[in-house]
This record gives C-alpha cells, structure tokens and sequence, in this order.
C-alpha cells in the first residue's frame, strides 16, 4: 500500500487523531498507534483511548486498500520535523518507508489486528448548528471533574428541554449550565451523560458548517466535514444539580468582565505556585468591591475593582481559578454575580438567563 499527499494537510489530519491516541497504552499497546485506513482517493487516520475516537481523513494519491497501525507519536515528530511539500509513505508487512524531499524514514508497525473495533453509526444523523453548540460547550465543559474516580462527574449531561437543549456539567466544587433554545439535538425527555473530554476535542475542531450527531447506545459521534470525534456514553446518574441553585438572591455584584479578570489575576499572584487554587476575597459594598489575597509567608495584596452592588456588607472567598474559569466563559461584558451568605454557593451569569455558573465558596478564618 502506499499513498502520496501534502505534507502540511497531512500533518493537520494526523495531528487531529493524535489527540484521542490513549497517553498510557497499558495493557493494549496498539492503543499508542493511530491506525492507516487506505482507501481509492483518500487516507483515513485513527486514534483511540477507548473513550474517545477520532478520525480524520484526506484526499491523497493512493495505491493499493487496506489498514496498518503506524507508532502515533513518532509519525506525529517526524511530520513536523520533515519539509513541505509532496510526502510518499509506503506501508508494507511490518514497516512503513516515509519519504519527504531527501529525508528517507523506516518505521515499525503495529499488529492491525489488535486495533479496537470502532464506533459504527447507529440511525439517521441529527443535523446541529455548529457555532452555538461550540459555544456551550466552551462555557460548560471546564467544569466537568477530570478525577476519574469519580467517572459520573467526567461527563457532561446533554438533555432535552422544552424548547431546545441543556448541558450541564460540574466537578462538585462548582456547575456550569448552558441552555441552547431551538437546538433539536435529543428527543424530547431523553438525557445522555458524554464524557467532557470527548466534547472539549469537538469544541476545538467546530467551525461554521453544521455537525451531524450520531447517537447510539453506547457512543455518541460527531461528523464534520473531514472529521468524526466519538465519546463513550457513561452510565449512571447525574447529581440533582437543580436543587443546588436557590431561587433567587439578596445581594447582587455587577462588574465589567475584563476588570475582574485582571485584577483577579494580578491579586492571586501572592499565592505563589499554588496562586490557581488559592482563595480570594471580595468584599462588597455599597462603596463597589475590593479584592484580596493572603498566603502564610508570601504576603498580602489588595486591589478595588469598580463595580455595583445591591444587598448587604458581605465578604466571600472563592477558588481563583474556579472563579475566573466562570468569569471566562460568560459571554456578556458586564458580569454579575449573585449570592446569599459567605458559606453557601453564589450564582455568576453573564448577562442573560442562557447560561449560569454557580459556584462554591471557600472557607476562611
């Protein structure tokens, strides 16, 4: 078998599927390769971790039908590493000769045969707009747990609602909900858990075409124009996450996005190396909101951040990076964030009732 083709359009397609090949192959290493798919006109890359597959094809000059698995991560290096222009591979029983411009490569391959099974498509495709899905699942997916003792918070909950759909995720610490109005993508009262890490692959790869969805009992897929991304279902129960957000709230912060951002940032540097995870305070009043950080042995820093605020004195703590993951994701300028008291979850919208970020407070002296 053997094909020709662009060395930068290949370098895209393999560079796409290496990023589902399983980091510890353990006790499957083929699983460390991405399988060759030969076909008349094109050229078909293939990577897998079990839970996640993606495929990504191009048009090439090939000669010659079948399937190999070439080692993933070596392919990937000498890709980037070879000139551009025309790139010959030649797969034979046990090695693949790769020719690029002077350079001359042999590569080992892997046993096809132990390569998994993939997901097939199950029924009709559902036809979904690309740039809203996109979107929500830039605002939800960095919530989803990645601890994969804990798998059921991996996922990301796709349900049906009313009038479109829903995706929820949340790693226990904090819940990001994305309502998509009009977006016809489950039937009504169905409800499937994705895993978060096949979704953050789709939302990378999403551009202004529309996505077909595939869904199965066990997978879900995505196809676009060269590309298929599938995630594993996971079974089990989602949290009841409803009865976590409160109905309404007493005091209410509105403040300019980047402004926080910024000054978030700048605040959270006294903590060091551990600055991500370290707590910072808002204090708001009527006077706006101050911002503040200490860590034992560093320091202290203070910043005031112009802002509105109705309700109560009230100081609360938050997780820094949980706080600015949620700040980034609100789509609107203007921010708000809602809360009750410094020990219960407060609510950040980003100036529209789509998407909510409820988030839990820390704890401090």
């Amino acid at each position: 078998m053997k094909f020709v083709c662009e060395r930068d359009t290949l370098e895209r397609a393999v560079s796409t599927a290496y990023r589902a090949v399983a980091s510890r192959a353990g006790a499957l290493p083929v699983l460390s390769g991405l399988q060759v798919t030969l076909s008349p006109g094109s050229v078909e890359f293939t990577g897998s971790d079990l839970e996640l597959t993606i495929r990504s094809r191009v048009d090439a000059d090939v000669e010659g039908e079948g399937k190999a698995v070439l080692v993933a991560r070596l392919l990937v290096d000498t890709l980037a590493k070879v000139q551009s222009g025309r790139v010959t591979v030649e797969i034979g029983d046990d090695q693949a000769k790769i020719e690029a411009g002077k350079f001359r490569s042999e590569l080992r391959t892997l046993a096809a045969s132990d390569f998994p099974r993939l997901p097939e498509h199950e029924g009709d495709p559902v036809k979904v707009a690309s740039g809203p899905l996109a979107e929500g699942l830039r605002q939800v997916v960095p919530a989803a747990s990645r601890d994969d003792a804990r798998p059921i918070l991996t996922g990301v909950l796709v349900t049906s609602t009313a009038d479109g759909v829903r995706l929820v995720a949340t790693d226990s610490y904090r819940l990001a909900v994305r309502d998509l109005a009009g977006m016809s993508l489950l039937p009504e009262g169905q409800k499937v858990l994705v895993g978060a890490k096949g979704l953050g692959e789709l939302q990378r790869l999403l551009g202004d075409d529309d996505v077909e969805v595939f869904l199965g009992e066990r997978d879900v897929t995505f196809r676009l124009a060269n590309t298929e991304v599938s995630a594993r279902l996971i079974e089990g129960d989602f949290p009841n996450y409803q009865q976590l957000i409160p109905s309404g709230y007493p005091n209410k912060l509105t403040v300019e996005r980047d402004a926080l951002t910024s000054a978030v940032e700048r605040v959270s540097l006294v903590g060091g190396t551990n600055r991500d995870s370290s707590p910072i305070r808002l204090a708001m009043s009527s006077d706006g909101l101050e911002l503040s950080a200490t860590a034992q042995d560093v320091g202290q820093s203070f910043e005031p951040v112009e802002a509105k605020y109705e309700g109560s004195d009230l100081t609360v703590a938050f997780n820094s990076r949980f706080l600015l993951d949620g700040v980034a994701a609100a789509a609107a300028q203007e921010i708000t964030i809602e809360s009750t008291d410094p020990l219960k979850p407060a609510v950040l919208r980003g100036g529209d009732a789509e998407f909510l970020y409820l988030l839990m407070p820390v704890r401090i002296a």
